[in-house]
């Protein structure tokens, strides 16, 4: 049985290392910069004068502090969150005094001056803090998990009945291979079973494949055909758990099942500089009449998940050519050299 989820969801600082979340505060704060402008003047070109003005002393505050943060993410996020988050406020603090008295010989400041940008810095400190949390608990794992096992839940029944019934026809011709087929069928299922939070190592995410595809093929046979391309595969990355999967459960049921002639299933991951690249490939049936929407569910679920680790520099794209369906993942290459296996690779 599952254990119970958790009554609390626990918070975590932001990645400040992250494109999305540098991206969030510097729109953010510049916008609010331009409030004040616009709030302080009688007319607009006055307010972008104002705007102008402060942002000489705005920018190289904020980057400043953005740089610390990023510097020092790793240690700030070990801590406990609050400790964390007051922690991270007196460097963004210390960041904004410290440009400030830098830059006193350009811009003349009395002790007014360095009270307004403290008071400015830890209000704005707060409030995006406390969007990123607000963010991070409405993308949380348990709401995700929620809706992945109300997708799983109209999947497995269909895909377990008919892979106990393909080993059941196995058990008197090939009971080695009936009983590898049972082993395989388990850990499946105890993948699935489990509480998947943390990043799971891709080498651990093309074994779950691979079994699974090895189940399948019991039923379909000769219809199934999987090219894999994992020569310039990282095995050490680091990917949301039970995501190659789902894309396979779907190639399969709506590439292979729909017709009697064979078909080919298409893996190729790779690796580019500092991103990792999933590319899944399987044949589109234009007659199908819309057998692809039943996508949508898993594709959104992959999504949320992806945002949730990796924000704006993970992505998941799809295209439909004339007799293929293809799905395109992007995401930032994390190794796991650093981090513990969440299960060992079967």
């Amino acid at each position: 049985m599952n254990s119970p989820l958790p009554p609390t969801i626990p918070d975590t600082l932001p990645d400040t290392r992250n494109l999305g979340v540098l991206l969030r505060v510097l729109l953010a704060v510049n916008a609010a910069a331009l409030v004040v402008a616009v709030a302080a003047t009688d007319n607009f070109q006055d307010a972008a004068q104002r705007f102008i003005s402060d942002a000489a002393l705005l920018q190289p505050a904020l980057l400043g502090a953005l740089a610390c943060l990023a510097l020092l993410r790793d240690v700030l996020t070990a801590l406990p969150y609050q400790r964390g988050l007051w922690l991270s406020l007196a460097l963004v603090l210390g960041c904004s005094l410290t440009t400030r008295a830098v830059l006193a010989g350009l811009y003349p400041a009395d002790l007014d001056s360095y009270l307004r940008v403290a008071l400015y810095t830890l209000l704005l400190g707060l409030v995006l803090f406390g969007y990123f949390r607000l963010r991070g608990r409405a993308l949380s794992p348990l709401l995700t998990m929620a809706r992945l096992q109300a997708l799983q839940s109209r999947i497995r029944p269909h895909f377990l009945f008919n892979s106990l019934n393909a080993v059941l026809s196995l058990i008197r011709k090939e009971p080695r291979q009936a009983e590898r087929a049972l082993e395989d069928l388990a850990d499946l299922f105890r993948v699935f079973m489990a509480e998947n939070r943390e990043l799971s190592p891709l080498a651990s995410e093309v074994a779950l494949a691979r079994q699974y595809l090895s189940i399948e093929s019991l039923r379909l046979g000769e219809r199934l055909r999987v090219d894999w391309h994992t020569e310039r595969m990282p095995p050490d990355a680091l990917i949301p758990p039970l995501t190659l999967q789902p894309l396979l459960e779907n190639a399969v049921y709506h590439g292979i099942e729909p017709s009697i002639r064979p078909g080919q299933i298409s893996i190729n991951i790779f690796q580019v500089r500092d991103e990792l690249h999933i590319d899944i490939r399987n044949p589109y049936y234009k007659e199908g009449g819309g057998h692809h929407a039943g996508n949508k569910m898993a594709m959104g679920n992959i999504r949320e998940r992806l945002a949730l680790h990796f924000d704006a520099e993970a992505s998941l794209k799809t295209t439909v050519g004339n007799d293929y369906y293809q799905v395109h993942l992007s995401l930032p290459y994390r190794p796991a050299s650093t981090a513990k296996p969440t299960r060992k690779v079967p």
